[in-house]
């Protein structure tokens, strides 16, 4: 879990990806054929020839905040980057690409459950909006801070939304040393904020398959939405989302494969969201395409957790999609 670990340390909100993409580009050394970055910022590994043209695709991006206005006593208001759940904000650091680290803290007087955004602010120490503007400009960006726990079970980190995504894609880079296929594995760009860099590496790529690699939530906390999916239930295998309905031949194909390696899975069918496949499977002429998610309690939260059992069940799956014959 040792490279989970430096994946979700890295700050890089979308339209931010270039630390996370060099740290990934370091990983895949000597475990693709050809590694290379389209004009958007997507990473793209090529491994293998012949077979079917599969792409994976896992999203480098992670939700964040943007600087929009400096108050004159040296607060920073701010907007927001993919899917804040604000009951989860208040007294969370958050670190700016520059390094400098606030704290986000609440209007007096407003209650959490009846908070806007704007009910919001940033303390980066600074005594006045002079100072304040030394350490940030309008437009500079921030992830959130939080350590990566691990127990015998369990991860606990910000950012596996989608970190743990791409952690699944490299590890089965490394165990698909056989595969027949043209495999693309795609490290995609800005993807909270509305699935912008998957469209285009599909275009360019135009494969015969396609698979998302991200997280989903799950039914298995006090008053979580009816929901199926739960953690330690294995990879989830999805059928429909916000964007998509699964083409059944993936769906199938990828059952097939977790049959025959023995892997542990279950269907996820998620009532809201979208992963990178929902733009991927209506490009060019249409694209059959899935998803392999790993369930995940507190998405878009800094204390998100999975369990170790199904992060390595989605390797497994992944790997054998990968290697699977045409």
């Amino acid at each position: 879990m040792e490279l989970l670990k430096k994946l979700c340390a890295v700050t890089a909100p979308s339209g931010n990806e270039a630390p996370i993409c060099a740290l990934i580009q370091e990983a895949l050394s000597g475990i693709a054929d050809e590694v290379y970055t389209d004009a958007m910022g997507n990473l793209i590994a090529k491994k293998g020839s012949g077979g079917k043209k599969i792409m994976f695709a896992a999203h480098m991006d992670e939700i964040g905040v943007l600087v929009t206005f400096i108050e004159e006593s040296g607060l920073v208001r701010f907007q927001n980057l993919g899917g804040l759940r604000l009951a989860t904000m208040l007294g969370q650091r958050v670190r700016f690409l520059n390094g400098t680290i606030g704290c986000v803290q609440l209007t007096g007087g407003v209650e959490i459950t009846k908070a806007k955004l704007t009910d919001f602010y940033i303390d980066i120490g600074a005594k006045d909006k002079a100072e304040a503007e030394k350490l940030v400009n309008i437009g500079d960006v921030a992830g959130f801070i939080a350590d990566f726990i691990q127990t015998e079970t369990a991860v606990m980190a910000k950012s596996l939304d989608n970190r743990v995504g791409c952690y699944v894609l490299l590890e089965a880079l490394k165990r698909a040393q056989d595969t027949e296929n043209e495999i693309y594995a795609v490290f995609t760009v800005q993807e909270e904020l509305g699935l912008r860099g998957a469209g285009v590496a599909a275009h360019a790529i135009n494969p015969d398959m396609a698979i998302a690699l991200d997280v989903t939530a799950t039914g298995d906390t006090p008053g979580a939405e009816t929901m199926h999916v739960k953690l330690g239930g294995g990879a989830a295998i999805k059928i429909k989302d916000g964007g998509i309905l699964s083409h059944p031949d993936v769906v199938a194909a990828m059952e097939q494969a977790a049959q025959k390696g023995d892997i542990l899975t279950q269907r996820e069918i998620l009532l809201s969201g979208r992963t990178d496949v929902g733009v991927i499977h209506l490009t060019r002429d249409g694209i059959p395409s899935g998803a392999i998610s790993v369930p995940m309690r507190y998405i878009h939260s800094p204390a998100e957790v999975a369990y170790k059992s199904d992060i390595e069940a989605c390797i497994a799956l992944t790997a054998k999609m990968m290697q699977k014959k045409s």
